[in-house]
């Protein structure tokens, strides 16, 4: 490769999802994420004329898999180290596989860099003397110039000066600065445009309209879609936390010493959810068909889609055949999902499918709430804030870390008796944890 050849950097994605087959998926159930995949030119990380390193972040990739409704970011990387010379994607663009995205010129930037702007004023020397001779004949008569004597000559010298100290190659280089050290990554980023609300001032009464962005946009679709499909009904609940409280406290240290895993309440939910929906399957279930659904689809395996925030939105990996984790190995996975989901590094392949979610907005201090149906499942349990109340214990008033427990259920498919008695499984094995050892 020459220093300066000039490549093209495009989507790809050779990556294949091996969840179970959906209908999508070729016959031993591998499916094929190309021909499932949308993309939207979401942002651009860099801007032209940066200097990008080997494997730098360019720009990303919002994708959304409608099927099984995830929604990702990919990054573009730079497949060698050079200087953005073009984006041949506009951000909000929607782009295909294999489509073009950027032109990349290949080279260090020190050297090539400088060569570049040392050849190029000399080229468009004699181009530069015409273009002198350009302005005296739009705004001096140049006739008139020649056939004064010397002294006048002098006296028109200056002119041609001041226009070579502003030829038009220097400003071009001046946009395209060679120097990578200026703008790090994280500059990079900071400068991409964020939404602006209206700031409150004294007397200020201004507005101020921010388009949605494509993830807001499709989550906008999403919730509107689940209140127009599923008929959605919500139970609540509260669960004395003390005991689960405890036993975290006596295990938390020896767990994290022995796996490096922080013993959390996450995994103890979801391993109670995963008990309570082995005596409740319609919970783990879905509608699938034409006009609404006309076949209901048992599964015996559970993933469970786990609710992380990110600054971009909400997301929902999932944890595959969680059936089979014990708690450890679910709070292990959760870990390691919502790092990738902080970091923007969560794939396709951990955001596809999932059978029931859990969405803990206690740790945001909510005290109840309705979460929605992530259709095409038919429950969601939502987790609340841990809040000190006073409750009554064998006649006596006692103060307890107490939880609200909501879920919130497709009718269609859960009739009202089964999800109270799914609820008041997951608290019954919360509240004495040593249940789900022998469950």
């Amino acid at each position: 490769m020459s220093p300066h050849s000039t490549q093209h950097v495009y989507l790809q994605h050779d990556f294949t999802n091996k969840c179970r087959d959906d209908g999508e998926g070729t016959p031993n159930g591998r499916v094929d994420i190309r021909r499932n995949l949308k993309a939207v030119q979401q942002t651009h990380v860099s801007k032209v004329g940066d200097y990008v390193e080997r494997d730098e972040e360019i720009a990303t990739i919002e994708t959304d898999k409608a099927r099984r409704h995830a929604r990702i970011d990919v990054s573009v990387n730079s497949p060698e180290a050079g200087t953005i010379k073009e984006f041949l994607a506009k951000e909000e663009d929607t782009v295909t596989v294999g489509q073009d995205l950027v032109r990349l010129e290949a080279g260090e930037s020190g050297g090539g860099e400088e060569k570049q702007a040392t050849q190029e004023p000399k080229e468009p020397a004699p181009g530069d003397q015409k273009k002198s001779s350009d302005p005296q004949e739009e705004g001096k008569p140049s006739k008139d110039e020649q056939k004064p004597p010397p002294q006048e000559e002098k006296k028109a010298a200056p002119p041609p000066q001041k226009e070579d100290k502003a030829p038009p190659p220097p400003p071009k280089e001046d946009k395209t600065p060679a120097p990578p050290s200026p703008r790090s990554k994280e500059e990079k980023k900071s400068e991409q445009p964020r939404p602006q609300g209206s700031p409150f001032g004294a007397g200020s009464r201004g507005e101020n309209r921010v388009k949605m962005n494509r993830m807001r946009l499709r989550i906008a679709e999403r919730l509107k879609q689940s209140q127009n499909t599923a008929a959605s009904l919500t139970t609540f609940n509260e669960v004395d936390m003390s005991n689960i409280m405890e036993f975290r406290k006596l295990y938390k240290d020896d767990v994290l010493k022995k796996t490096g895993v922080k013993l959390g309440f996450m995994s103890a939910f979801a391993r109670a959810s995963i008990l309570a929906l082995k005596e409740i399957p319609a919970a783990n279930a879905s509608i699938e068909g034409p006009g609404g659904g006309d076949t209901i689809v048992y599964r015996d395996y559970v993933d469970i889609s786990v609710a992380v925030a990110t600054p971009k939105g909400l997301v929902t990996p999932v944890v595959r055949n969680a059936e089979s984790l014990d708690m450890i190995g679910i709070e292990k996975t959760i870990a390691e999902l919502g790092k990738k989901a902080r970091d923007n590094k969560l794939t396709i392949e951990d955001m596809a499918g999932g059978t029931f979610t859990i969405s803990n907005g206690g740790i945001f201090g909510s005290l109840m709430g309705t979460p929605i149906i992530n259709l095409p499942q038919t429950g969601v349990l939502g987790l609340h804030a841990i809040k000190d109340r006073p409750v009554a214990i064998n006649g006596e008033v006692e103060i307890r870390p107490m939880m609200f427990l909501a879920l919130t259920y497709d009718h269609r498919l859960l009739d009202g008796r089964e999800a109270v008695t799914f609820l008041v499984k997951v608290k019954e094995f919360i509240e004495d944890p040593r249940r789900m050892l022998i469950a």
